[in-house]
């Protein structure tokens, strides 16, 4: 039995659904040709030994993550997939080069309502969405920015559809997550596929941390600019990717007691008494930055730090004030902020979102709620949403009782077939559903796009949930 591959099973694509690897036809995809033709030839003892490497490298990485829904409260392991997901070379062009557009416009719709807010004099949004945000610092108004950069790091969420074109579920400006896990699925790949990886020429992602630095020196005046990344601390979920990336940086991670103002510029201390720090790459959200412009309980940030910002003497990354530009009441007019400051058509497409504070809105997803999701504007991590297919009359009831309240907090989308990839479940291999987040850098000379990212999976069958907070997984992308 053991002599037996993992693709001696049948597979069960799933109905009108794409898929990563086999098309509607069961034949393979020609980015997979040559992936497919090596894991024919792998026996299930073979895939055993793989997936307990895969797991033992977590284990000895310390790569664990919590799931909050766990009532134990334990941290676990993330669960990997070693079946990469592959794009090709032409499907990479097209995201990338949708990507930087996403960002560019963005960046210029964040320096214009924190500055003239023609965007709003020309009625092209309406006022209601900056006005009633909070995400929108006052703090910011008329604040010139370095190099008029607000999101210098992004993570910018894709899934495709059942035709397999790409589109945005969600942009993430103010502090993205998934790098390390970027960063590891790679490592392990590397070690599992030795030489496939270089036949089948992937793009590298393990310069990221490279490309991270270089572009954070851009920003700076200085040839040889002092860079430091904030932590909340180690309790912080992502406190492994903090490390993780301060060291591969070569940079120092320090938390907000390690910061101290003196006339106005942010100094580190040392043991060689105090050094001043000209660029922060901050991971610390905007409410707890510094307690004396935004929360006064705040013991994770540097009071003051605002004033030395201000006074253009430290870069902060991402700026404050960011997530007025990522939040899903936003996300509804991206395709409108791409046509107004480019004036070119979005290259990536949005997913239909419906406001439930129109009434006309409101009363249609409310008459189609079993094919509709509906998130919160400011939600994350796959919490606090309503899966209309899933849900009974009693949820759905209480539910629209929280949304008349505050009807602008809330977004509905339709709930779409994201497109599967195979995964190895208990010796076989069936599909799953994935998305894909893809990080960019923007420094004072471009936006560079990692050619990979983090593939998430919904390791649950028929879940559409991919945070590994809710039992998610992962995969490595492969950029071919």
């Amino acid at each position: 039995m053991k002599n037996e591959t993992i693709l001696s099973g049948k597979y069960e694509h799933l109905p009108n659904t794409w898929d990563e690897m086999f098309d509607e036809n069961g034949t393979i995809r020609e980015s997979y040709s040559r992936f497919h033709s090596f894991f024919s030839k792998i026996s299930l003892d073979e895939l055993d030994q793989m997936n307990d490497f895969a797991i033992q490298f977590f284990k000895s990485q310390g790569i664990t993550f919590n799931v909050y829904s766990d009532e134990k409260g334990v941290e676990k392991i993330f669960p990997f997939d070693i079946i990469p997901r592959i794009i090709n070379q032409e499907e990479w062009r097209l995201i990338e080069k949708g990507i930087i557009q996403r960002i560019k416009a963005l960046n210029l719709f964040l320096k214009d309502i924190y500055h003239d807010q023609f965007i709003l004099k020309d009625n092209v949004i309406p006022p209601s969405l900056i006005a009633s945000n909070e995400n929108y610092l006052r703090e910011m108004r008329n604040l010139a920015v370095p190099s008029d950069i607000y999101s210098h790091i992004s993570g910018i969420d894709l899934i495709r559809d059942e035709k397999g074109k790409f589109c945005v579920l969600e942009d993430n400006l103010r502090t993205p997550s998934g790098v390390s896990y970027m960063l590891e699925n790679r490592e392990i790949s590397r070690s599992l596929y030795p030489s496939l990886m270089p036949e089948n020429k992937v793009m590298q992602v393990i310069n990221y941390p490279q490309m991270l630095y270089d572009q954070l020196n851009t920003l700076s005046n200085k040839k040889h600019p002092v860079i430091v990344l904030l932590t909340p601390g180690l309790y912080n979920s992502a406190y492994y990717e903090h490390s993780t990336l301060a060291r591969l940086m070569g940079v120092e991670l320090v938390e907000g007691r390690d910061l101290l103002m003196n006339n106005n510029k942010v100094f580190m201390k040392t043991s060689k008494g105090l050094e001043k720090v000209d660029i922060i790459y901050r991971r610390v959200d905007d409410d707890f930055l510094d307690p004396i412009s935004f929360n006064q309980s705040s013991v994770l940030g540097v009071p003051g730090i605002l004033e030395a910002y201000k006074k253009r003497n430290v870069i902060i990354t991402n700026a404050p004030g960011t997530g007025v530009a990522d939040d899903k009441a936003s996300y509804i007019y991206v395709p409108q902020i791409i046509k107004y400051y480019l004036n070119e058509e979005p290259i990536l497409k949005n997913i239909e979102t419906y406001q439930l504070e129109n009434s006309e809105h409101f009363d249609y997803v409310k008459k189609n709620i079993t094919n509709h999701v509906i998130k919160k504007t400011d939600g994350s991590g796959g919490y606090g949403m309503l899966m209309g297919n899933s849900a009974d009359d009693i949820e759905i009831e209480k539910y629209f009782y929280k949304i008349k309240k505050n009807p602008s907090n809330f977004i509905a989308q339709p709930i779409l077939n994201l497109s599967t990839s195979p995964c190895i479940l208990n010796e076989s291999m069936e599909p799953r559903c994935v998305d894909f987040r893809p990080y960019a850098i923007y420094g004072a000379e471009g936006i560079k796009v990692c050619p990979g990212g983090l593939t998430r999976v919904a390791l649950k069958k028929n879940s559409l949930v991919v945070n590994s907070s809710q039992g998610g997984g992962s995969k490595d992308t492969w950029v071919i």
